[in-house]
């Protein structure tokens, strides 16, 4: 019930009156039954906004960080992403992975719209990186379409560490819904899940326009943070040529 209050009546209405959002390809999110909308992931305001503008309820898979919050804006924070459905999954250790395709395969097995961000993670320069083959393993075993999404500006307005957005006009696009029936039964194999992970990016990154790089975007953070504490050591990004 909180969550259509919020999107109805609170928030949904307050984003598009701040953020008079360009809708593309909204027709392409299915009406009804089991889908996947696989979205870029630029800025903390994605989680607000594309779910806004969907007539439809989406479930995302929200990295456990923001349910474990200290304070009172943690608790605040771990309340609502609680009251908007959205569920709670662990990125450390070996059976994150798995445990993320268990919680997705329930909400699809569900009938119902599951968000997902393939990149793992939100992108700390407005790059599209690499994508986990989540994605593609959930989309196979659940035998269901993935509609590719781009938030486009979204990073200008509130790229990592800023708190509050800028009030900005953004795009959101949607693509027309991919089919993967003919992997139907493959979802074990690496070479497939990784062509059909591609794929699903290739698309996100005709709608966004932006610059990609093939290297998970975790690992990039990682080795830049690696870099800070080592000076004269630069990580190395192979792009797309």
């Amino acid at each position: 019930m909180f969550y259509y209050v919020l999107k109805y009546v609170v928030l949904g209405p307050l984003l598009r009156l701040l953020f008079r959002p360009r809708i593309e390809g909204l027709e392409h999110i299915p009406a009804d039954g089991a889908a996947i909308v696989a979205g870029n992931h630029l800025s903390f305001s994605d989680h607000f906004l594309m779910p806004a503008i969907i007539k439809r309820r989406i479930t995302f898979l929200a990295k456990a960080e923001y349910f474990t919050g200290p304070g009172v804006k943690g608790r605040l924070t771990a309340a609502f992403f609680r009251s908007a459905g959205q569920i709670p999954v662990d990125r450390s250790g070996k059976e994150a992975g798995q445990a993320a395709v268990r919680e997705g395969l329930g909400v699809l097995g569900r009938g119902e719209l599951l968000g997902i961000y393939p990149e793992g993670t939100r992108s700390h320069d407005g790059r599209l990186y690499k994508g986990k083959v989540g994605v593609a393993v959930m989309a196979l075993k659940a035998q269901v379409p993935v509609v590719p999404c781009a938030m486009v500006g979204t990073f200008e307005i509130q790229p990592p560490g800023q708190t509050l957005p800028k009030i900005r006009r953004v795009t959101i696009r949607f693509g027309e819904p991919l089919d993967f029936s003919r992997y139907a039964g493959m979802e074990n194999e690496k070479a497939v899940l990784r062509a059909v992970t591609d794929e699903i990016m290739y698309q996100i990154l005709a709608l966004s326009g932006q610059e990609y790089v093939d290297e998970y975007a975790a690992k990039v953070k990682a080795d830049l943070a690696a870099a800070q504490h080592q000076p004269g050591r630069f990580p190395r990004l192979r792009r797309r040529p």
